[in-house]
């Protein structure tokens, strides 16, 4: 899952970067049910192709009769072929992840080429990109940038702050309760019935697959296949701190093929212990620019660099620009991670929270059990609980949204299933994606070598494999390689 739920004025973003792009105004009750609209869709690199802006309402909480109507909004892109097949469903990650958005990237071509199988429909969830009319909650009291905080103040201060913007939603009329998993199941299914569609596919990455673990449970009938990568299981919202660690093994292994990068970073996780202890022992006073250009003192504290990492390993990309980042802070020099910072994070900027993102990795949650483990695993783990902050941190803070035990089963299915895995992947891992879909038994499992998290794009062999499984042929492989990057330092450690 690439987590959104909160956001202190883009730390958030630079920490776990999800971009939700609001790009036709808010939704309500006054919307016409059923809304279809043709026009030329644009990538952000200049591509077009004709599309169809779409709409379709649904109670924000089920469960309440006098619920107010949402309105979802997806792009659909027609079919290319004269026989096409169930409806392809995009399922962003996050939670928070815009569907529409995601298609003007670099997934664009991929969104291209599975036109050949049905009409292709990037979906925004419900409190995501057009889909969102939920307000932005800041929080009146901030955590202190410039003095140390311990851990466990700084997670109480976003406890304060989630209870306060709770409030906030509930005065204006936003119903939390609508915002988990559950609820987005059923929304893919008015979707089928809005489409008229018996069957839908879908594809998913991150929280997507979450959803779409969830729609395997309840709506398997209705699905003719599923496209998942790098799963995040049902009860795996909050990861294990001792898998992220054999993450880092791994993230070795890969630097070792390369004599210059082994030679620069022979023991990672040692690195990263360090640097992380020396923080703990005296944090380091850094002086960036607020929102006027004026100096602004922020404290880096060993927990700011653990969030950073826990974002930035996600793909190998992010992985090689923080090993250069604690290359250099190991050496004293604290300038790299201050322009880090200084990209994505605004000094005086108050806390900032969003309804959806928030309130579906709460609902998820976690068991007493797995919570119990992950407890003891942070205790020595590299990240500690930071991977996922601010869960489990504000786990049981709103139990009202809590979806139960019953909710974080594996789901059984015999719906044509295709799992694609990347080793060097440090958000979810191999481990717990065999585990999320064990229960699932037409599936097809491909480890992408080398890939991230992100790893749709990795090498054009993801789409072929994509493509046979569409088309009901075996895997030509199991595994698929993709190219490393390179991990040779290209600065020296120090300033000097």
């Amino acid at each position: 899952m690439t987590h959104a739920p909160v956001k202190r004025a883009g730390l958030k973003q630079a920490l776990i970067a999800v971009a939700c792009l609001c790009l036709f105004g808010a939704a309500s009750a006054t919307t016409p049910k059923a809304v279809a609209q043709t026009f030329v869709f644009k990538s952000v690199d200049g591509q077009t192709t004709e599309a169809i802006h779409g709409s379709f309402q649904v109670p924000e909480n089920r469960a309440d009769p006098h619920s107010r109507m949402l309105t979802l909004r997806y792009v659909r892109f027609p079919a290319t072929t004269s026989k096409p097949g169930a409806p392809i469903v995009y399922l962003a990650g996050g939670p928070g992840g815009s569907g529409i958005e995601t298609a003007k990237h670099r997934r664009f071509p991929l969104f291209m080429a599975m036109r050949q199988f049905g009409d292709v429909i990037a979906l925004d969830q419900r409190g995501t990109g057009a889909s969102d009319d939920t307000p932005v909650c800041k929080a009146s009291k901030t955590p202190s940038e410039s003095q140390a905080l311990t851990d466990q103040a700084f997670a109480a201060a976003y406890r304060a702050a989630a209870l306060e913007c709770a409030a906030f939603w509930k005065a204006r009329g936003v119903d939390l309760r609508g915002y988990n998993t559950n609820e987005s199941v059923r929304d893919l299914d008015a979707l089928r019935r809005h489409l008229g569609a018996g069957k839908i596919t879908l594809w998913g990455i991150s929280y997507g697959t979450h959803l779409a673990l969830a729609a395997l449970k309840s709506m398997s009938p209705h699905l003719d296949r599923v496209v998942i990568a790098s799963v995040e299981g049902l009860d795996q919202t909050v990861k294990l701190p001792a898998r992220t660690d054999a993450y880092f093994d791994r993230l070795q292994a890969a630097v070792d093929t390369n004599p210059e990068a082994q030679a620069a970073y022979p023991d990672i996780k040692a690195l990263i212990a360090r640097v992380h202890g020396a923080l703990q022992a005296k944090p380091v006073m850094l002086h960036l620019k607020d929102a006027n250009g004026k100096d602004a003192a922020v404290l880096l504290q060993r927990r700011t660099l653990q969030m950073i990492e826990a974002g930035a390993i996600s793909d190998p990309e992010g992985a090689v620009q923080m090993l250069a980042v604690y290359r250099a802070a190991d050496a004293g020099n604290y300038q790299p991670i201050a322009g880090i910072m200084q990209k994505y994070f605004s000094p005086g900027a108050p806390l900032e929270m969003q309804a959806m993102p928030l309130a579906m990795d709460v609902a998820s949650g976690i068991d007493e059990k797995r919570l119990a483990l992950v407890e003891q695993q942070a205790r020595t783990a590299l990240l500690g609980d930071l991977l996922n902050f601010p869960m489990p941190q504000l786990g049981g803070v709103l139990p009202q949204l809590d979806l139960g035990d019953a909710f974080r089963t594996a789901p059984h299915s015999h719906v044509p299933t295709l799992l694609l895995s990347g080793t060097l992947d440090g958000r979810t891992y191999p481990d717990s994606h065999r585990e999320a879909t064990a229960g699932l038994d037409h599936l097809q499992a491909i480890t992408v070598v080398n890939a991230g998290h992100n790893l749709f794009m990795a090498t054009p062999q993801v789409t072929t494999a994509i493509e046979r499984f569409m088309r009901g042929e075996p895997a030509a492989s199991t595994q698929i390689i993709a190219p490393l990057p390179d991990f040779k330092p290209v600065l020296p450690p120090s300033k000097k």
